[in-house]
């Protein structure tokens, strides 16, 4: 039987979504866990995005957008 969720506190319809999520997610995060690929420390990968942000900002200032936040492809005033 699936269990209704109140979308009040679950971003999924089912209990049935939710547990396929988390197992996907737990795979997920085990799998890079297990990588052999090389680590990236979170200061070089807090700089990167800072360096990502800045340039998203140039091209909005020079597009004449001005002071805005872009978020989901939509423009909300900051």
């Amino acid at each position: 039987m699936t269990t209704v969720l109140d979308p009040r506190g679950s971003e999924f319809e089912t209990d049935e979504q939710a547990a396929r999520h988390d197992l996907w997610f737990r795979t997920k995060v085990q799998e890079a866990i297990d990588s052999q690929k090389p680590r990236l420390p979170h200061d070089e990968a807090m700089a990167r995005v800072d360096r990502l942000l800045e340039a998203r900002r140039r091209q909005h200032h020079a597009a004449g957008w001005g002071p805005r936040a872009v978020h989901g492809g939509c423009r909300f005033e900051t």
